[in-house]
């Protein structure tokens, strides 16, 4: 009896043990990754694929690599061309090669980001940041950003990791700094009203001087019409319409006056 019982335990455990293994013999590759397969220490050459596969139980295990495009965020510190501290905090979208996640795994290990990605973004961002000052690296994100990509991919792509897109999420400044940029701002705000109302007060006069001078020469042309119309019918006509038939009282020359009647009198 007691043999049968130690006989029946032995086969539980043998047929959990034969369970035990054929459940670790396969494993299955998510969509989007690849399976490194890692045998007594040693990384195999070459991934599996999406899917399921064999593995050896107890002597293979698999490091899956996910392949599809990862952000990351990296914070940051850097010097502008003028020399001020620029706070950067960056959105970093990458991916791993599918044919090269064998060597990374082998040659860097499953913290590939913290070991390359990281450092590379750090040192390519001060690189393009000390080429622009503070303002421009405001106005020219768009430049940084594709200076970003191309520089890393340089760094990056003979390992195996490519870049597809950086995005600069903020750019901080020393608050001296901002203070100078808004007092800058402030004073070439006031330098353009200023311009702007001299210039309305140059235009402003220049009309009035305008609308003076063709009148002028509107009344001069008006004038001279007037002129060249009169002859001494005309004159003898205007004098007759504006006389009202009384003869002067005297008339004289030099010390003689004569009056109306005919008589003369000393001055």
């Amino acid at each position: 009896m007691i043999k049968k019982i130690k006989s029946s335990t032995i086969a539980i455990v043998i047929l959990l043990l034969v369970v035990f293994a054929l459940a670790n013999s396969f494993t299955i590759i998510d969509a989007g990754h690849t399976g490194v397969v890692v045998t007594l220490g040693k990384v195999n050459e070459g991934v599996l694929q999406e899917g399921l596969h064999f593995k050896i139980p107890f002597i293979q295990r698999i490091v899956r690599i996910d392949n599809r495009i990862v952000k990351l965020e990296v914070d940051t510190e850097a010097f502008s061309k003028d020399l001020q501290t620029v706070a950067t905090t960056l959105a970093i979208n990458y991916r791993v090669d599918t044919s090269k996640s064998y060597s990374i795994y082998k040659n860097i290990g499953a913290k590939y980001e913290d070991v390359l990605v990281v450092p590379a973004v750090n040192e390519v961002l001060k690189a393009i940041t000390a080429k622009y000052t503070a303002e421009e690296s405001v106005t020219n994100r768009s430049l940084i950003s594709d200076g970003l990509i191309e520089e890393l991919n340089n760094k990056l792509n003979n390992i195996g990791l490519f870049v597809t897109d950086v995005n600069i999420i903020n750019f901080d400044f020393s608050e001296a700094f901002i203070t100078a940029i808004e007092e800058k701002q402030v004073a070439q705000q006031q330098l353009l009203k200023a311009e702007t109302e001299k210039q309305t007060a140059i235009t402003n006069a220049q009309a009035a001087a305008e609308t003076t001078r063709i009148k002028a020469e509107a009344e001069a042309e008006a004038n001279n019409k007037i002129k060249a119309s009169l002859n001494d019918d005309i004159i003898r006509s205007k004098f007759y319409e504006k006389w009202d038939g009384k003869l002067p009282q005297a008339m004289g020359t030099d010390s003689i006056i004569t009056s109306i009647d005919g008589g003369a009198a000393k001055q």
